[in-house]
């Protein structure tokens, strides 16, 4: 069990995914969310994209002290040497999920931790092997599910996932969006 006494623990992340799978570590924590421009150098690639986001939303709380920590986070799909974040809209969702039918994407989550006097930001892989999918799949999943907020245009815990996914080599938590296993172990040494 973590020992966290003394420390106030903020999660600086909008998605609800995430709130209930910290929720799942026994974690007391409140939630503030701070405006962050999530644009990234074009030459960043893989794992350092969502590690640049992670830090940025991180800078965003400036007036910390030394027992509170704030977790921020960032999830993306990496495909054929491209970049997969939220979709804009419906036709790019459509596009995306038309992308990773059939093939296999890495899901790379980064986490950076803060106090007022250090950081540390860590990213968790994990490779996702999709079906091919039919036309009509991809069709149901837009219309019935939400898919404009998560990267790559898809939940792994949602209908696609229990469709689409053929394996995953890695953490299920990453690709959801916070691996679990991994934030546990560094906030019992940070």
């Amino acid at each position: 069990m973590l020992d966290l006494k003394g420390k106030k623990i903020i999660l600086a992340s909008a998605s609800p995914r995430r709130q209930n799978l910290l929720k799942g570590l026994d974690i007391d924590f409140t939630i503030e969310v701070r405006p962050t421009d999530e644009h990234f150098p074009e030459k960043l690639q893989r794992e350092a994209i969502p590690e640049f986001l992670a830090k940025q939303k991180a800078a965003q709380f400036t007036d910390l002290d030394d027992n509170t920590i704030i977790i921020t986070s960032d999830t993306i799909v990496w495909i054929n040497d491209h970049v997969m974040n939220k979709p804009e809209n419906f036709a790019e969702a459509k596009q995306m999920l038309q992308t990773i039918s059939g093939q296999m994407h890495e899901v790379f989550t980064a986490v950076c931790l803060t106090t007022k006097g250090k950081q540390r930001v860590f990213s968790v892989v994990s490779k996702v092997y999709f079906k091919t999918l039919e036309e009509g799949e991809i069709d149901y999943y837009l219309a019935n599910y939400k898919p404009l907020d998560k990267a790559g245009s898809y939940g792994i815990q949602e209908w696609i996932g229990y469709i689409g996914i053929e394996k995953i080599d890695g953490s299920y938590f990453n690709v959801m969006g916070l691996p679990l296993k991994e934030l546990y172990e560094e906030l019992s040494v940070f």
